[in-house]
């Protein structure tokens, strides 16, 4: 059997699948955070396109792939999906490990799938530039790549211990004409008051969020962009698990475990999402989501309304929180230390349709570095979590357990990362019981019938 599936450029998905319609129960509305009551699509036209924020609240399960996006797509996509021959080998395992290679696209993750999206939307009406945050540059990478090629401005908020860690993401979106700029920032009010609080503050994602709201707010040319978390988000990221689908009917393969990392969440839903129709019918397809110990969203946050930024100036999602001040340990998977998840995959945990693991740093990269002296590819520390979790899957696994994972991001921009942990830098961070008991009383109380 080949190491490497390719789906033929003519075979790319021409849709994407708006899971919406197929939840057990439907999701909970978006709360504005003055009325208190659900929010309408008037209430974020200031900072999204129309376009988008219908895709948000689509009804339709398939959603056309405008012709211009799947021309950029083509540029990277169909990415290839490889089986894990030499890593299966090391271990000593009898399932088949499968990985989906999305660090193949120009920025080297899977983040461009939906930042090529809304930059097409954002340009289509008329927007000159987007502001948008990032944690550890993946994301503003690919913004920044994808904006050029719809000839936007780009401004880009990014964590301030990313912006120092990963100084080469940094530089690529650069390369690509993005503004960089580490948060918290004195170009906002809310960065200004951050820093008046606390100067040597390293950031966070909800802070550079609330920089990045802000700027888009306050200027006319200008929308908001996500890299993760909302629905439209999720729904562009469809296109990995379309193609995964495609490809292992090519090796005539059927799941057993679907595995990706998740800080917003998106990676991991736009690989399993797809599988959801298949899953609800009765098909036995285990979820896997995985995070870091020192920010388990999932694993040790609660359920409930909270903001999406710092500032409290987002809508309020409903989703598994740790408390929008929350401030990571600096951890070196700076894209996993999002204080909260996309609704769609909170809504899905809740109703025990998929699980979760979380793990300490150390381990993670062990797993890293174990997946590059078998098959080569240095992973993102992200990513490494989701390696980390298919090899214990696969460790004592029946023969013919089939384990598909999403490589979401090349660890080439991480170096810094792996030079700490050959030095015996890095330490394993766990986020106390009392900081997450503390910051979760701080959250709204939101009452809704149902």
């Amino acid at each position: 059997m080949d190491r490497k599936i390719f789906l033929p450029e003519n075979e790319i998905p021409r849709a994407w699948y708006n899971c919406l319609p197929d939840l057990p129960k439907p999701l909970p509305p978006v709360i504005h955070p003055g009325t208190k009551k659900p929010i309408t699509p008037d209430d974020l036209a200031p900072i999204f396109p129309m376009s988008l924020i219908e895709q948000e609240v689509s009804s339709q399960r398939w959603i056309d792939t405008p012709e211009e996006i799947l021309d950029k797509y083509l540029l990277y996509r169909p990415t290839p999906l490889h089986r894990a021959r030499n890593l299966e080998k090391a271990i000593g395992t009898k399932a088949r490990i499968y990985f989906k290679n999305e660090s193949v696209s120009p920025p080297g993750s899977h983040k461009p799938n939906t930042a090529i999206a809304q930059a097409y939307y954002n340009a289509k009406e008329g927007v000159k530039r987007i502001a948008t945050e990032t944690g550890a540059g993946q994301w503003g990478s690919a913004l920044a790549f994808a904006t050029k090629m719809f000839n936007l401005q780009c401004t880009i908020y990014m964590v301030k211990i990313s912006y120092e860690q990963k100084p080469y993401r940094r530089l690529l979106a650069q390369s690509w004409g993005a503004e960089m700029i580490p948060s918290p920032s004195n170009k906002t009010n809310f960065g200004r008051k951050m820093l008046e609080q606390d100067p040597d503050c390293l950031g966070s994602l909800g802070i550079a969020i609330s920089e990045a709201v802000e700027d888009a707010a306050t200027h006319d040319d200008t929308k908001y962009s996500l890299g993760s978390v909302l629905n439209h988000v999720l729904l562009h990221q469809t296109v990995v698990g379309l193609e995964t689908i495609k490809q292992l009917k090519m090796v005539g393969e059927k799941p057993d475990v679907l595995i990706g990392c998740v800080g917003g969440g998106s990676n991991f839903a736009g690989l399993i999402l797809p599988f959801l129709p298949e899953k609800l019918s009765g098909e036995n397809i285990k979820f896997l989501a995985v995070e870091p110990r020192a920010c388990p969203t999932l694993t040790k946050g609660l359920y409930k309304y909270d903001f999406g930024d710092t500032a409290c100036t987002t809508p309020l999602l409903k989703m598994y929180t740790l408390g929008h001040d929350f401030v990571p340990a600096p951890i070196h998977a700076g894209g996993l230390r999002y204080h909260g998840a996309a609704p769609i995959v909170c809504h899905l945990y809740n109703l025990g349709i998929i699980e979760a693991v979380a793990y300490y740093q150390q381990e993670i990269f062990q797993a890293a570095l174990l997946f590059a002296q078998t098959e080569g590819f240095l992973p993102a520390p992200e990513t490494a979590h989701a390696i980390k979790a298919a090899i214990d899957e696969a460790k004592d696994a029946p023969e013919g357990k089939v384990i598909v994972y999403n490589h979401s991001g090349h660890g080439h921009f991480d170096l810094s990362a792996y030079e700490a942990y050959f030095a015996g830098k890095l330490e394993d961070y766990e986020y106390p019981e009392e900081k997450i008991r503390e910051s979760l009383k701080k959250l709204p109380e939101i009452e809704l019938g149902g």
